[in-house]
């Protein structure tokens, strides 16, 4: 790498793709720079191992995601299979959708940085994980393209790339893929490989998934442990909450995410579910919201990020608190939308600066206030 740097160096033959080949470099390497003067600070966490730490914690629940692929695909058949056919089954199907994703983002990341003479953001190699995870396996590999497109022009680059965004960027791909092309990322159908192409499923064949059963008939056909453990149909990475918690683990081990959002996006959901249980609204269990859908995998993985999220620790509790609750919200009011959890999350990260204004100033009031009682 040292001997090709001045190749990609200023006034070196391929010096247009020094940004390329910075962040090849960087991400093989530690970056050598030094400060010369004040403050020095000795750690070799950079933005890339911090974006590494967090795709090692979506690890659980994407593996969990291939063998749950390959499981209810074969249910759906009516035929048993092992867990490594599961498995490889779930990994041939979801891996085309990966490629797509990172292909893409990383594709338009990349002309970005050249085109503005700039380092190339690291925050996709989280993002171009995220997309595939809380998709439907069957949906069409274009629209993954279409949706990643979005999510990076629009709600990255526009605002000037990682870092900048107000929205975060994979359920802005999820929202752009469910309001333009709505078929396709719900109904029955798109749970299951190969269903929606033509597949024929055994005779009593539901595909319906454990949310929209509960919005629908106030119950589900899975039991709370299934649901818990994953073994629901539902998109890539969200079924299994024991998975997701093992990141969640992962996360708050590393430091890497905050436990007040976390924590506060659990409490929201709950007191929510509890408050339509108590004026009868609901019948089942308010935690039974905390393990189908995208609950927990929104709370571990979504709400938690450092750049959409609220900066302030009161806005974190306050912010995790009513994103837990918006979402609950949305699923019992509104039976269009079973989900919940992209609209409440989206939502939240327009209204975060504004809770973070408003804690800032609450506390500069305060320290006013004490002050003057000192004089």
């Amino acid at each position: 790498m040292d001997k090709m740097k001045p190749t990609f160096s200023k006034g070196g033959k391929l010096s247009f793709l020094g940004s390329t080949f910075e962040a090849f470099e960087t991400f093989l390497f530690v970056p050598d720079t030094t400060t010369r003067r004040g403050a020095h600070i000795r750690d070799a966490n950079d933005m890339k191992r911090t974006m590494i730490m967090v795709v090692v914690a979506l690890m659980p629940a994407l593996f969990f995601g291939f063998y749950n692929t390959g499981l209810q695909h074969f249910a759906m058949l009516g035929q048993t299979a092992s867990w490594w056919d599961c498995t490889w089954f779930g990994f041939l199907r979801v891996l085309p959708i990966i490629v797509v994703s990172y292909v893409v983002g990383l594709g338009i990341e990349f002309a970005f940085a050249q085109a503005r003479g700039h380092e190339v953001n690291e925050g996709f190699l989280v993002t171009g994980l995220l997309i595939p995870m809380i998709m439907p396996v069957d949906i069409p590999l274009w629209m993954v393209a279409l949706g990643t497109a979005f999510a990076v022009i629009f709600g990255k680059e526009v605002f000037g790339g990682t870092g900048m965004n107000v929205f975060n960027p994979a359920l802005l791909a999820r929202a752009f893929i469910f309001f333009a092309y709505t078929p396709s990322i719900s109904g029955e159908t798109v749970w299951y490989a190969g269903l929606s192409r033509g597949a024929i499923p055994v005779d009593g064949f539901s595909g319906a998934t454990a949310l929209e059963q509960l919005g629908t008939t106030g119950t589900m056909a899975y039991s709370p442990m299934d649901a818990f453990l994953g073994f629901i149909p539902g998109s890539i990475g969200e079924t299994s909450t024991l998975a997701i918690l093992i990141g969640a683990a992962i996360l708050l081990y590393t430091g890497v995410a905050s436990w007040r959002s976390m924590l506060s996006v659990f409490a929201g959901g709950l007191l929510m579910g509890w408050l339509f249980q108590a004026l009868g609204v609901t019948a089942y269990p308010a935690w039974w919201h905390l393990i189908v859908g995208g609950f927990a995998f929104g709370a571990v993985f979504m709400a938690t990020d450092p750049v959409t999220s609220s900066q302030t620790n009161t806005g974190k509790y306050i912010v995790g608190l009513m994103t837990g609750a918006l979402a609950v919200l949305i699923r019992v009011v509104n039976p269009a939308y079973p989900e919940g959890m992209m609209l409440s999350i989206l939502f939240m990260n327009a209204l975060a600066p504004l809770v973070d204004y408003y804690v800032v100033e609450r506390n500069v009031a305060r320290r006013k206030k004490r002050v003057k009682l000192a004089k």
